[in-house]
């Protein structure tokens, strides 16, 4: 199959999802006790592409580590921009079929509805996961060469990123003197609970929040040993 028979299978799936999406809580704050936090990181070998997908689950009160789990494998479908969930989501449903615990939310180091169509991974993967999810950005997806406010350097700061009059997103600064994130919701969240549960992860070590903190020094930790060893 070409690339552009490949892109309009694609487009064609995106659009159907996002009619579905909601923004808004399916949940009670109350009610949340495990989050988990989901990266993943990428190598060559060989002339193949890898990548390994992390996910670790945080209580939500005591922010303890209930459980860890890995998946990877050879990365088979094309880079596109645009469609980075397709290349993503076969290793985090892997790893997620790992997972004895049961969270609640899950938060993805990349873009939810802050994409394109709506649809980055946060957004694609809750279909599959049947849960709500937050993504969070550490660098910024331009859209319709729209431009982000940089918010004030005071912690809990945040600027709307409006694009055609629609809310995609927020630039939201968890630590003074340090670039912000950018938080979207993925689906059956808010975007004002969404930014709520990304701050109270926040505990001064990193800028990210602590699900997605641990899922990315995780991640790091997994690609470099299995990059070494030739493993996935």
């Amino acid at each position: 199959m070409g690339i552009d028979s490949i892109k309009k299978k694609f487009m064609n799936i995106q659009q159907n999802l996002a009619g579905k999406i909601e923004l808004k809580n399916n949940f009670g704050m109350k009610d949340i006790k495990l989050v988990a936090g989901v990266d993943l990181g990428y190598w060559d070998q060989d002339g193949k592409h890898f990548a390994v997908c992390c996910i670790v689950v945080v209580d939500f009160h005591s922010r303890e580590v209930k459980e860890k789990v890995w998946s990877s494998g050879e990365i088979t479908v094309p880079y596109i921009p645009g469609f980075l969930a397709f290349r993503e989501l076969p290793l985090v449903m892997e790893a997620k079929a790992k997972l004895v615990s049961d969270p609640d939310i899950y938060m993805f180091d990349g873009n939810g509805y802050l994409h394109y169509t709506h649809m980055g991974i946060a957004t694609h993967a809750s279909f599959h996961l049947e849960k709500p999810t937050i993504g969070i950005a550490k660098s910024y997806l331009k859209i319709k060469n729209t431009e982000f406010i940089m918010p004030e350097n005071t912690v809990g700061a945040y600027t709307d990123i409006v694009i055609n009059n629609e809310v995609y997103g927020r630039v939201l600064r968890t630590r003074k003197d340090v670039k912000p994130v950018f938080v979207s919701c993925g689906n059956w969240i808010e975007l004002d609970t969404a930014m709520e549960i990304t701050m109270s992860f926040i505990n001064g070590e990193s800028r990210l929040p602590v699900p997605v903190r641990l899922a990315d020094l995780e991640t790091h930790v997994m690609r470099e040993e299995l990059s070494e060893n030739g493993n996935v």
